[in-house]
């Protein structure tokens, strides 16, 4: 059974939600459709900018910015586009860190510190 298709399981609440479960299934999909080159790897990095593009015309819309178009998302629309851009995210840090739950923790322990120490 390949890899990504394993482990199958469904948030029942979110006191039970681990997205690090999904995300890896996720990247060990690609990983197996795509390879692990350091062109596919770098398409990975590419796949944000194109996701962060799709919150910016998602916000553009949200606010009718576009006279022609108008008024054509929400904000909910820009909130489902973020969460694919940290999803994203998430995909391409398991490509890069052996340990992407680690590496994230450390970092937010490292932003979180800085900001303690501001106030």
């Amino acid at each position: 059974m390949p890899a990504y298709r394993q482990v199958r399981t469904r948030v029942s609440s979110m006191t039970d939600f681990d997205p690090w479960a999904s995300v890896r299934r996720f990247s060990a999909h690609l990983d197996e459709v795509n390879g692990t080159s350091e062109h596919e790897l770098a398409l990975r990095l590419l796949k944000l900018s194109e996701e962060v593009g799709e919150v910016t015309a998602a916000y553009i819309g949200m606010v009718g910015q576009n006279p022609r178009k108008g008024v054509t998302h929400t904000r909910e629309d820009v909130a489902e586009e973020l969460c694919d851009v940290m999803i994203t995210a998430m995909v391409a840090l398991c490509s890069f860190a052996d340990e992407p739950e680690l590496a994230l923790r450390r970092k937010i322990e490292k932003v979180d510190a800085r900001y303690l120490d501001a106030s």
